[in-house]
């Protein structure tokens, strides 16, 4: 059986206040083509599908579009939700869904639902474990002792293995932090790596198709593997090589495992993220620039010891799409190392949070959303 492993979909996302709408449709377009050369057997989307929980118009239209072409394609598709995404919304309308052969994890219940597909070697069941906090899975299992992310998930991954069918090879579809993945400045995380989920819990699985972390890798084991966002969401990203992972799973061996490879399939993107450094001069020579595509996003940090004037809207009549201008000289190195070594270990999450949305949109959170930081920490504090 061979299946396109996709994840971190993040519709909707804006990157440093520019849309990427325009770039997640040409992406969805070229998955479909590849899907329309390949023809593989299902299409597996290891959750944020969305970039917020209540997505926009704009968004859900952008799935929408890409369900159809797959379903016009009559290619299965599984999909569980993701940190990023709203599980009722992700869910809904998952009964229509299955007649077109569209299958999406329902609210977790305690039950890891799966779908099986066939091929010439027999069974292949995929399982749809959506994200999951200890605290969820407390509710559902309240004599096991769930004391982190690990134990969560290990309590509800033992649960499904006891009614599994031992001849049918296991595919297994999560959304979690794999501790030794290697993260991107793009993911969200929890301060302290306490979300993060030993691989032992995936033991048993012929192949473990991960979200969550947008840099494609394995980690722990060939099998368990993160596919990588399609898209490069951070500049932290930008000499990554984006790809679908194409998995082929064949017969079960005498150890029990099925035999699998994974190939990954580049995918270009309509607009490369581009870092540059060197003086004003340097970046504003024509025959520095001329080789480039002035198109692309770019984050450019000028080594000049002195502020240029203007430099964000100058800098911005060649490179038409500058997300981000920094300065690394002598007085913000010295800023910096005076910063660090006042800043103490207890901030707040509030402030670490503040840090974190200031980096990623370019400006301070609103009223509204300091409001809503709030309330998901004292959220938190329950949960814990």
């Amino acid at each position: 059986m061979r299946f396109f492993h996709l994840s971190d979909l993040h519709l909707g996302k804006r990157l440093h206040e520019y849309s990427l709408r325009e770039d997640q449709a040409d992406i969805l377009e070229k998955i479909l083509e590849a899907v329309r050369r390949e023809r593989p057997d299902a299409v597996l989307l290891s959750g944020d599908l969305y970039d917020k929980t209540m997505p926009s118009a704009e968004s859900v239209q952008l799935l929408n579009l890409f369900l159809e072409g797959l379903a016009a394609e009559h290619c299965p598709v599984l999909a569980i939700y993701g940190n990023h995404d709203s599980p009722e919304r992700t869910a809904y309308g998952s009964g229509l869904f299955r007649k077109a052969r569209i299958y999406v994890s329902p609210v977790f219940d305690g039950i890891v639902r799966y779908v099986t597909l066939e091929d010439s070697f027999g069974a292949v069941d995929f399982y749809l474990l959506p994200f999951l906090k200890p605290a969820t899975v407390r509710s559902f299992f309240p004599d096991a002792a769930i004391e982190s992310y690990t134990d969560a998930v290990r309590t509800v991954l033992e649960a499904t293995r006891r009614t599994a069918d031992p001849t049918h090879r296991k595919v297994l579809l999560a959304h979690q932090f794999v501790t030794g993945a290697l993260r991107s400045d793009s993911e969200e995380t929890v301060v302290g790596g306490l979300d993060n989920v030993d691989a032992s819990v995936f033991e048993g699985f012929d192949y473990v198709a991960l979200g969550h972390i947008h840099r494609p890798q394995s980690t722990g084991s060939e099998r368990i593997r993160y596919s990588g966002s399609p898209l490069k969401y951070s500049f932290s990203e930008s000499e990554q090589e984006k790809s679908i992972s194409l998995v082929t799973l064949g017969e079960q061996q005498a150890d029990g495992m099925a035999a699998f490879k994974v190939e990954e399939l580049p995918l270009t993107p309509l607009h490369e993220l581009r870092c540059l450094r060197g003086s004003y001069e340097e970046l504003t020579a024509r025959s520095f620039y001329a080789p480039l595509n002035l198109e692309d996003y770019y984050r450019i940090t000028l080594t000049d010891e002195s502020d240029v004037p203007g430099a964000l809207q100058r800098l911005r009549t060649i490179y038409h799409n500058l997300m981000e201008l920094a300065y690394d000289n002598r007085r913000t190195r010295a800023r910096m190392a005076l910063g660090q070594q006042s800043r103490v270990e207890s901030r707040t999450p509030e402030e670490l949070f503040a840090d974190f949305f200031r980096g990623q949109n370019g400006r301070e959170m609103n009223p509204l959303e300091q409001k809503m930081l709030a309330q998901a920490l004292a959220e938190r504090e329950v949960d814990a």
